[in-house]
């Protein structure tokens, strides 16, 4: 590796960093990749790409992408399987403190994280859960421009292509290779505030990781070097097993009976142990949400149908089963048809057909007689007063 060029080597290492922060941590893979990223990081001391007295605007677009060989150093560092995990998690560290030291240096860590670092961080949690979702933000924002990058690459990439092959190559014209530099110093400078992010969660990660194996450590030391075997763990489980095991006897005792429901009574039916004819109640047994290590397997403690009614989902449950819906709108058939039998019935009813053919009456003759008279006194009224009469001093010419 020593003879080969510091860009093909990063390459090289890059590549395998990614391999084994996707696909799983390989131990040969991991180790080869490392021991890349240490002579790259040697290299570059060597040749002195980077002086403390600079900023990020001094360092050449070529040269920024060394920049992050200490935070590849230190992802593959925390990777490694060893006996002594402390020594590798200190090693990470180191590696990490290194890389945002240096880019505090550059002028590329944010002023928030600056701020945070000097103040020696917050206790609060709530000042804690701000910086992270902060965090997450800037980590969300640094991927989505990096992809955007990639992809507006690509696409110039094909219609470069496409132009190439629909026009002619003149004798002696050189093809001209489309090198953004702008674009390129872009996508490094936004992977660097990547990078910067994930080694500060990273950071806090091992630090706890390191302050509980050390504090086992430590215990392990006051009880005499004592291990957890598995003979001891097992015992432990199969006593939580058995306090869960009673426990769940005794709350059949102290809770209700669970309503039987529709597919109960049909194993019951099948099985002899009930009749079709009797009466059965359908309840809809409400539905359990949780772990699928929960929901998948059968609820036998108390313990895992609490841990199961967790989780709930976010829109209303059924209220009734198929069973009740089919019933309640049979019932609602029924009233209906038989609301609109009753009024047909009233009226094919004989009240309303008398009515309808009955025969005029003495007592309508009468009335007719008597309005005739009427009518016939009326028009006898009008011939003697004829229209106006009466009225003539009221006329201009009267």
């Amino acid at each position: 590796m020593e003879d080969v060029p510091l860009p093909v080597l990063f390459e090289q290492a890059r590549k395998i960093h990614s391999t084994a922060t996707e696909s799983g941590a390989d131990q040969e893979l991991v180790r080869k990749g490392c021991e890349a990223l240490k002579i790259c990081e040697d290299m570059v001391s060597k040749l002195g790409l980077f002086s403390a007295n600079e900023t990020k605007d001094d360092i050449s677009t070529t040269n920024l992408k060394y920049l992050l060989v200490p935070f590849y150093i230190a992802e593959l560092t925390e990777k490694i399987a060893q006996s002594d995990r402390i020594l590798i998690l200190k090693a990470s560290q180191e590696k990490l403190k290194e890389f945002i030291s240096f880019c505090e240096a550059m002028e590329l860590v944010p002023e928030e994280e600056l701020e945070t670092s000097i103040e020696g961080g917050s206790n609060s949690l709530v000042d804690r859960r701000a910086q992270k979702i902060a965090r997450f933000k800037r980590q969300r924002a640094a991927e989505s421009k990096l992809l955007e990058i990639k992809e507006r690459k690509e696409r110039r990439g094909r219609s470069s292509k496409a132009a190439a092959l629909s026009t002619p190559v003149e004798a002696g014209e050189e093809d001209v290779l489309d090198d953004d530099v702008e674009e390129e110093r872009e996508a490094w400078l936004t992977a660097i505030s990547l990078a910067i992010c994930k080694a500060f969660d990273l950071l806090e990660m091992l630090k706890k990781e390191e302050e509980i194996l050390s504090a086992i450590k430590e215990k392990q030391s006051k009880d005499g070097d004592k291990e957890f075997s598995q003979d001891v763990l097992d015992d432990r489980t199969k006593r939580a097993e058995a306090w869960h095991r009673d426990a769940a006897v005794r709350a059949r005792y102290t809770k209700p009976a669970e309503p039987i429901t529709c597919a109960t009574f049909a194993q019951d039916v099948l099985e002899g142990r009930a009749k079709v004819s009797q009466a059965h109640d359908h309840k809809h047994q409400p539905m359990i949400f949780g772990p699928a290590s929960l929901v998948g397997g059968s609820l036998t403690s108390e313990r895992e149908r609490m841990a199961a009614q967790v989780f709930q989902p976010s829109f209303r449950l059924p209220t009734m089963s198929i069973e009740e819906a089919g019933l309640k709108e049979m019932e609602m058939m029924n009233k209906w048809q038989e609301r609109n039998a009753k009024m047909m019935e009233e009226a094919n009813s004989s009240w309303y057909k008398d009515n309808s053919k009955q025969r005029p009456s003495e007592d309508d003759d009468e009335d007719d007689d008597a309005a005739q008279d009427k009518a016939r006194a009326w028009d006898d009224w009008k011939d003697d007063n004829p229209r106006g009469a009466g009225n003539k001093k009221l006329t201009p010419c009267g």
